[in-house]
């Protein structure tokens, strides 16, 4: 009996090793060549951006077909350089959505996000290593196109570009890239339910419509590519609770643009404001409205007494808020990171909002 035992391990030893051996050959099958194990905590990052397998190989124009297209609804403010984004996914993976706002993506994700000013000239990308932890990217593009670089560790600044700011562009420090997406529930921004949500917000300022190809929530269930999302969601697409129009596109403008920081995580800065909007609530708008109106400001901004209130309804002369979005001294300016310029279209926004609220004893003039 123990010989036949041990040749009965033996076999299944090798029944084993022959079905490893196939997943392996399938596997090599299935990976795209160009899915070098970068995933590893320890790999250098692509020292171009062909290498990361954003296109087909020998063009820096066609997409790879698995790289799919998405358009956030509430776009970041870059100083109105076009953006275009992409996200992959592994073969057989999925996005958990089981916390509707803090989706878990597998290892092996990356994304992509070009800005342009006439041209492109840079793609920032980030990636999720084995061990769950992001690693982030920027590329540079040559004045023709034809190559884009991995930027120094510490960014670059002024670089030429027509149509930027003062005709000059800066590329942001690995650290800054942290700094934002690090501090929000997630690390990638601008790709969750609110943002893919099919009910798209026609009064959201830089808004674009979805492409023809771009992926939203009810394309990635359908796909299988985002998984345990709450019923109540797939059934009625998310969007902002709020008391008008302008009301929904000034608080996702601030969502998208402020959010990442004002999220309520460990991590976030230490004021009491909360910016980021959680669908998966119904009362998390009314948090949010909380949080800021009539809320005095814990570090009022110059030109302002102390107690000014975050938000003074009826009064956007009055409120801190806009009075950061509107500067650009750099202890004062919010968002602190990413811009030269302020966002005149999305300052007006807010500032229309602020004043159709009703004023208080406090605010009335």
């Amino acid at each position: 009996m123990d010989v036949q035992a041990t040749h009965s391990t033996r076999a299944r030893r090798r029944r084993l090793a022959a079905a490893l051996r196939l997943v392996a050959g399938l596997a090599a099958l299935v990976l795209p060549a160009w899915a070098g194990d970068f995933t590893a905590s320890t790999a250098p990052l692509p020292p171009t951006l062909r290498d990361t397998g954003l296109y087909v190989d020998g063009s820096m124009s066609r997409v790879r077909p698995e790289n799919l297209p998405f358009s956030p609804q509430y776009a970041l403010w870059s100083d109105g350089a076009a953006k275009r984004r992409w996200i992959y996914l592994p073969p057989g993976t999925f996005i958990d959505a089981a916390r509707p706002e803090a989706w878990e993506f597998p290892p092996g994700t990356r994304l992509w996000k070009e800005f342009a000013h006439a041209r492109a000239v840079e793609t920032r990308y980030i990636e999720r290593l084995r061990d769950g932890s992001w690693r982030y990217a920027a590329y540079v593009w040559n004045e023709d196109g034809t190559d884009a670089v991995l930027a120094p560790e510490g960014g670059r600044t002024g670089l030429r570009a027509a149509g930027a700011p003062e005709g000059r562009y800066d590329i942001p420090a690995q650290a800054d890239c942290r700094a934002c997406h690090e501090g929000a529930r997630v690390p990638v921004l601008g790709f969750g339910a609110l943002q893919l949500s099919p009910d798209r917000d026609p009064g959201a300022v830089h808004g674009t419509a979805a492409g023809p190809a771009d992926v939203d929530l009810r394309s990635l269930v359908a796909r299988g590519l985002v998984r345990n999302l709450p019923a109540s969601l797939t059934e009625r697409p998310p969007r902002i609770a709020a008391s008008s129009a302008t009301a929904r596109a000034a608080l996702g403008y601030l969502h998208g643009n402020c959010g990442h920081c004002h999220s309520g995580t460990d991590s976030a800065p230490p004021v009491d404001l909360l910016l980021a909007q959680d669908i998966g609530d119904a009362a998390a708008t009314d948090r949010v409205l909380r949080s800021m109106i009539g809320r005095a400001s814990l570090y009022p901004a110059a030109g302002h007494a102390t107690g000014a209130r975050v938000v003074a309804p009826g009064s956007a002369r009055a409120s801190v808020i806009a009075t950061r979005m509107r500067s650009r001294d750099p202890q004062v300016q919010m968002p602190p990171l990413g811009t030269r310029i302020p966002d005149d279209e999305g300052l007006s926004l807010v500032e229309r909002w602020i004043n159709s609220l009703e004023p208080t004893k406090e605010t009335a003039p």
